[in-house]
């Protein structure tokens, strides 16, 4: 299929931008890699009156190392988060999570923001910014204002952005952690995940100081699991404690059922996944001792 009829501006700044989507009367929609959005417009499942691409703006593509956190400019491609060595040093789930975005060439072209504006539950980056509870920052014709991850997702392909709100950066803080791991299930490397998880550990003396843990796949929006972090602090560490911990992640979750999974198989491989995550962050934290 063909797209309907759109107009099409390509402005240079993201004042600019902003102004076309004003004048849009919420009729607009914003271009940056397009590899969700111009699906939508071939199948008519999206009808803009005009389209804004962004990728004449220049300054939105960049990782900058902030001391604590890493900001990561709008427009920065897939493929580049997925080579970062300052990615790689500084947000480790981040950069083994990368390599499970979908497939090359989408990796090349889609960028962060537009994978976030798009907030699809079973994508790796909307998780990942609630995982490390990054602060998105969004402008729109009243200025600048910063969101966090966990507040900007409301729905299964809903954000909180505005009609005329653009998202033109994300800040991710740096974690204290010695371990972690990221595990994920899809039908195909590069499809979708049916389930998946991200654990990061902080190591101490009598036991675990610190732990992270954000699930996909098992809920309308991504999920920071703030509940089973603090049981998996308070359990201890022991032989059984990986199926312990499966077992608290799997009871904070109620998975829909749809055409990919069941409920409960998606509950199952979130329990497996656990396991195993878990086990891989203990593991490192040893290597790091």
């Amino acid at each position: 299929m063909k797209p309907a009829r759109f107009d099409y501006v390509s402005p240079t700044t993201v004042e600019a931008a902003i102004e076309a989507l004003v004048a849009s009367n919420g009729e607009g929609k914003v271009l940056a890699g397009g590899q969700s959005l111009l699906p939508l417009l071939n199948f008519r499942m999206a009808r803009p009156s005009i389209l804004v691409d962004l990728n004449g703006i220049a300054g939105l593509a960049y990782i900058e190392d902030r001391g604590d956190r890493i900001a990561i400019g709008a427009l920065t491609r897939h493929r580049d988060l997925e080579h970062s060595q300052l990615v790689a040093s500084r947000l480790p789930v981040m950069s083994a999570a990368m390599r499970h975005v979908a497939h090359l060439a989408i990796r090349n072209r889609g960028t962060i923001g537009g994978s976030l504006s798009h907030a699809d539950p079973a994508a790796e980056l909307p998780m990942l910014s609630a995982f490390y509870d990054a602060r998105i920052a969004i402008q729109g014709p009243n200025g600048r204002r910063a969101v966090a991850a966990e507040t900007f997702f409301v729905d299964a392909l809903t954000n909180c952005l505005e009609p005329d709100e653009i998202v033109v950066e994300i800040e991710f803080p740096v974690l204290d952690h010695d371990g972690w791991a990221f595990e994920e299930v899809a039908r195909r490397f590069g499809d979708f995940a049916l389930a998946s998880i991200a654990v990061s550990v902080r190591r101490g003396g009598s036991g675990l100081e610190d732990a992270r843990i954000a699930v996909m796949g098992v809920a309308d929006t991504p999920l920071r699991l703030r509940e089973a972090e603090d049981e998996l602090l308070a359990l201890g560490l022991g032989d059984q404690t990986p199926e312990r911990f499966s077992e608290i992640v799997v009871s904070k979750v109620s998975p829909n059922e749809d055409l990919h999974a069941s409920a409960e198989y998606r509950k199952h491989l979130l329990g497996e996944l656990s396991k195993r995550a878990l086990r891989t962050a203990l593991a490192s934290t040893e290597r790091v001792a």
